[in-house]
């Protein structure tokens, strides 16, 4: 059975490993990673027992916006609607804000999220500035 939390009981190693296993990245920093975790809004989190499977991160002002920055799910539990659950959580908890944003990496993940009433914005294009040093 799949439980979640808002409570951020996760540590460093769950993290770096969760994240390595959809070779995101942001796994091979997993200082910085668990740091910008433990500082964000809302970290919701999906535990198969012990197991940290699945994990959403947002970023919000307090009232008006809330950024989705991201949502994932071990490969071993992707299929079982774990993130649609962790989606639909967050649409309930930030339901009063004036926008939830998100920008999916991919179009195949664009429809995910179109699924669950997101939509996309056309006048917008995304844009970053991307470091990636030596890993910790």
């Amino acid at each position: 059975m799949i439980t979640y939390t808002y409570e951020k009981i996760f540590d460093q190693a769950a993290v770096q490993d969760l994240f390595l296993s959809v070779d995101w990245e942001s796994g091979n920093y997993p200082t910085r990673l668990y740091k910008a975790l433990m500082q964000s809004s809302t970290v919701l989190t999906a535990w198969d027992g012990d197991e940290l499977v699945g994990l959403a991160r947002l970023l919000d002002d307090g009232g008006m916006l809330a950024y989705m920055h991201y949502v994932l799910v071990r490969p071993s539990h992707q299929g079982q609607g774990i993130a649609g659950t962790m989606v639909e959580m967050i649409k309930e908890k930030y339901k009063d804000y004036l926008y939830l944003e998100l920008m999916p990496d991919e179009r195949k993940n664009a429809l995910f999220y179109e699924r669950h009433g997101f939509k996309v914005v056309a006048e917008g294009t995304p844009m970053q500035i991307c470091h990636f040093p030596d890993h910790d």
